[in-house]
This record gives structure tokens, sequence and C-alpha cells, in this order.
């Protein structure tokens, strides 16, 4: 097997890990909590810093995120937005526009950003909020259309050592090393003890997520109560 994939998308250059991951996570809160969304930079950050559902889990700062969401606009790749009352300015990302996609296809890009190489029954298996899939068939059908695209926005990787099935990779960041992936795969393999330590990580991750719905949920009742006044 070769160690890599080689890259294809670039439009300019290729994104880097936190525009991947600020972009993914606008793409999920859409889905899961449409209320909510567009997105205030404090909930991208949490979304971004989440340690459920992300591989690499990642400790991004406020000033870090932000400067991301401004590279993203420049690429036109998100858009910030400040509605009528509101203090803070919220975000919305622009992938089904830039790159022409209908909901599937985003739901399984989306997937692919956030939570590494996946085979297709891993990605039906996670996408469940994001978009329906019927059967493991649909999902390759999305795949392919993300490889068959110009450029391609995926890649098909051959089956790791000791699996059935074959993984898929977004091609965001430009080739995909290989190598590296399967060393992280069996390292996940592996059974790990939690610790303490990362419970209470968890749970204060946690309290920063409700403590940013609580902040959105009051601005919201702000702008509401000003038509009023």
């Amino acid at each position: 097997m070769q160690d890599n994939i080689p890259g294809s998308f670039d439009p300019a250059s290729d994104l880097d890990p936190f525009e991947i991951r600020v972009l993914g996570v606008l793409a999920e809160k859409e889905a899961l909590t449409p209320d909510n969304y567009p997105l205030s930079l404090n909930a991208i950050m949490n979304g971004c810093n989440q340690l459920s559902s992300r591989d690499p889990v990642m400790q991004l700062s406020e000033d870090v995120v932000h400067d991301t969401l401004q590279r993203l606009m420049q690429r036109k790749l998100v858009n910030g937005m400040s509605q009528a009352g509101a203090r803070v300015v919220k975000y919305e990302h622009r992938m089904r526009i830039k790159w022409t996609l209908e909901q599937d296809k985003v739901a399984v890009l989306t997937v692919l950003m956030l939570r590494g190489l996946q085979t297709a029954g891993e990605i039906r298996a996670r996408t469940g909020r994001l978009h329906e899939f019927k059967s493991v068939a649909d999902v390759e059908a999305a795949l392919q259309f993300l490889v068959d695209k110009y450029p391609p926005l995926v890649a098909r990787l051959e089956r790791a050592p000791g699996t059935k099935e074959p993984r898929y990779g977004q091609l965001l960041g430009g080739e995909i090393d290989v190598a590296r992936a399967d060393s992280a795969f069996g390292a996940a393999s592996a059974p790990v003890a939690p610790s303490s330590g990362s419970r209470t990580a968890q749970l204060e991750q946690e309290l920063a997520a409700l403590r940013s719905e609580v902040d959105e949920l009051k601005a919201q009742f702000a702008a509401f109560r000003q038509q009023f006044e």
C-alpha cells in the first residue's frame, strides 16, 4: 500500500486542519441545532473542542478560531452576519453553494472532516442526524460523487491491515498520509481505560457548551424584547 494518497483539492491552496475543523463544526451544527444556527464565535469554539465525535481532539483558543473564520471568509467558504439587535456576529458555512453539494454529500463530507478516515458503513452509522441514508449503497453513491468531482473532495483508500472494507478520506487538506492514519487507527482500536482527568475535562467541555447555548438564548430573547420597546 502506498504511503500517501495524492491530494487533488487545491482551489488556491489546501485548507489547514483548523479550517477543516471549523467548517465541519458549522456544517454539523447546522443540521443538529438549526435553532441556534448560524453560530457565534463561542459556539464554534466549543464545537471545535468537543471531546466526542472528533478525531483528532483539539483545543483551539478563541483567537485561533476567530483568525480561522477570517481566512475562511476570504475564501468564500464562510459568511459572517450581524443580526438585528444582536451584539455578536454569527457565522454560516457555504460549502453547499461553493461546491454545489446536496445535503447527503454535505453530511458525508462533514463526518469525514470531523472524524477522519472511515468505511461507508461507519459513515452511514455516524450521519444519522445529519442525513438519513437508507443503505450503505446510498452512502457509497454519495462518496463516489465526491470522488468524481473536479477537483475531487474525497479519496478511496485501500483496505487497512485486518479490515474487510475500504476507507474513505477527505482531500480538503491535500494528500492523505496513509501510514500515519494506519498508526492512528491501531492506537484507536486498542482498549484504553478512562481516566478521571479525561472525564473531568469532558464535563467541563459540556458545561461550556451549555453556557454557550444559554448566552445565545439570552441574546435572542433580548433581540425579541427590543421589538416591543
